[in-house]
């Protein structure tokens, strides 16, 4: 069994890499930094069981690398473990194809109990969060359209939103302009507009999850301290440096 942690700050990983060491006894753990590392990881090893997935690694805007992963790696179950708690993103996550959404401020044996369910076939939400009632028609409609493109064309629109032109995509892909022309063409098909802007409009409405409430920025600094709970080195570093920062246990 091998399961992969995504996540660009190396006290989550650690603390991720318990809870999966409690849940999935003997699993082989690979962790990655950024999109390039878990792409790269997911190449070599595309028979992975599970991915726990950070929305706001280096190389992700938004929902993008979850879009993406599912386009390319779509038998690889994916699990969010994020500090955003808005409902929205929540389901947004869901819609797109994760498996689970963990929320960081999950206490440890909980957070063992969504990877266990993930690992088994089945699906995990916080036992508070109503997805019951289906998303209203003009989100679900921007959702199907989203998650039909490829993974490229994924990349591509995730380019466009950083505002890179044609030759500047086709240098960073590696492939030709023209390619990187025929891929803008097919999203603007896919997304039923007429303009790179209004394909970036589009994409942008899934591009940054909503902000934390205070509330939910509450509950973030009580979770660092179940995260420290997880391992007493950590805790231990967390009292030398502090407590972790919301960028640190950001979404």
């Amino acid at each position: 069994m091998r399961i992969v942690i995504a996540d660009d700050h190396p006290l989550i990983r650690g603390a991720l890499r318990q809870a999966v060491e409690g849940a999935a006894v003997g699993a082989t753990i690979a962790e990655c930094g950024d999109l390039d590392e878990l792409s790269r990881e997911l190449d070599a090893h595309p028979d992975a069981d599970l991915v726990l997935l950070d929305l706001a690694m280096p190389g992700v805007r938004g929902f993008s690398g979850l879009m993406y992963l599912r386009a390319q790696h779509p038998g690889v179950p994916v699990a969010v473990v994020s500090a955003n708690e808005d409902r929205s993103v929540i389901r947004s996550c869901i819609d797109f194809g994760a498996s689970a959404f963990i929320p960081k401020t999950t206490e440890i044996e909980e957070m063992r109990r969504a990877i266990r369910a993930v690992l088994d076939g089945g699906a995990w939400t916080p036992a508070d969060v109503d997805l019951s009632t289906p998303a209203d028609k003009d989100t679900a409609d921007i959702v199907r359209r989203l998650a039909s493109l490829t993974p490229q064309q994924v990349r591509v629109l995730m380019m466009l939103s950083e505002g890179l032109l044609n030759k500047q995509i086709a240098y960073e892909l590696t492939v030709s302009e023209a390619t990187v022309k025929a891929h803008v063409s097919a999203i603007l098909t896919k997304l039923k507009v007429e303009s790179r802007t209004q394909a970036v409009i589009a994409a942008s409405k899934f591009g940054e999850p909503a902000s934390s409430s205070p509330s939910s920025t509450t509950r973030k600094v009580q979770g660092n301290a179940a995260f420290d709970a997880i391992s007493p080195s950590i805790a231990a570093r967390n009292a030398t440096i502090g407590p972790l920062s919301s960028a640190t246990a950001r979404a």
